[in-house]
């Protein structure tokens, strides 16, 4: 079972950070977004990772090259050039596929241009903006167990503008700034399908993933909604990046389950 995470948009909400670099490479504790992602699943057991590129993927791809040197300190000998590294990372059984899936490529497509990557029938696929909480083996055996094509996540997001909590007197009692929201539910990425779903899917980059595919397959009642009740968040703006570096900081990150 390998984790496809959706890695080359342009990340336009957030222009003035991602004209350096793609969204999923912004950092949380001085960590890509992406490595967040991925030390979820693999505190899962999940750590074989399909990573589609397009927008800067240079970048991604020079991370995972150089990451031993990013990731620990050590003595490099400069006239035979051998190295040797002293804090060992505990990413050692990560297995990164790295695919070039086209710039403008909308999400279908890039999910059917890794298809020849997919061994197993059932694989998962996430995006590269958003951190949670989630079980994943949970989420994995209610797929199994609901005979669908595919099963997202359905999430609470996180309240904008904060909750007022006033007497009825007129005081307020308490103010609430990030909130999850206690009604509806939206597609928080975090999703399991079967192999099946990529015949719903073309190589043209035109071809996408929500619009028309899953309205496709819902209609057919094969699409499944695994309702996480935890705690989700998505790095759309600024201020989200500095909420998700302040909760780390603060050792809050509710998406730290490793």
């Amino acid at each position: 079972m390998k984790l496809v995470i959706l890695a080359g948009g342009y990340g336009s909400r957030l222009k003035d950070l991602t004209s350096s670099v793609p969204k999923p490479m912004l950092e949380i504790g001085e960590k890509p977004i992406l490595w967040h992602i991925m030390k979820i699943y693999s505190h899962y057991g999940i750590n074989d990772f399909i990573i589609c590129l397009g927008y800067k993927g240079n970048i991604i791809r020079d991370y995972f090259l150089n990451y031993d040197n990013i990731n620990q300190d050590f003595t490099i000998n400069l006239g035979s050039r051998s190295i040797a590294y002293h804090n060992l990372h505990n990413e050692k059984d990560w297995n990164v596929t790295l695919i070039e899936t086209g710039l403008d490529t909308l999400k279908g497509a890039r999910l059917k241009k890794i298809e020849k990557y997919l061994d197993e029938d059932v694989n998962l696929i996430t995006y590269g903006d958003g951190l949670a909480n989630i079980n994943i083996n949970q989420l994995i055996n209610y797929h199994k167990n609901n005979d669908k094509i595919i099963t997202i996540s359905g999430v609470r997001p996180p309240s904008r503008f904060g909750e007022l909590k006033i007497s009825e007197g007129g005081s307020l009692i308490s103010f609430e700034e990030k909130m999850q929201t206690s009604t509806g539910f939206i597609n928080g990425g975090y999703m399991v399908f079967n192999k099946e779903l990529l015949g719903y899917l073309t190589e043209d980059e035109n071809c996408d993933l929500e619009y028309g595919t899953f309205e496709k397959i819902s209609k057919k009642g094969k699409m499944g909604v695994f309702q996480h009740i935890g705690q989700w968040g998505c790095i759309d703006t600024e201020r989200d990046l500095q909420s998700m570096n302040k909760m780390w900081k603060e050792g809050q990150a509710f998406w730290k389950v490793w």
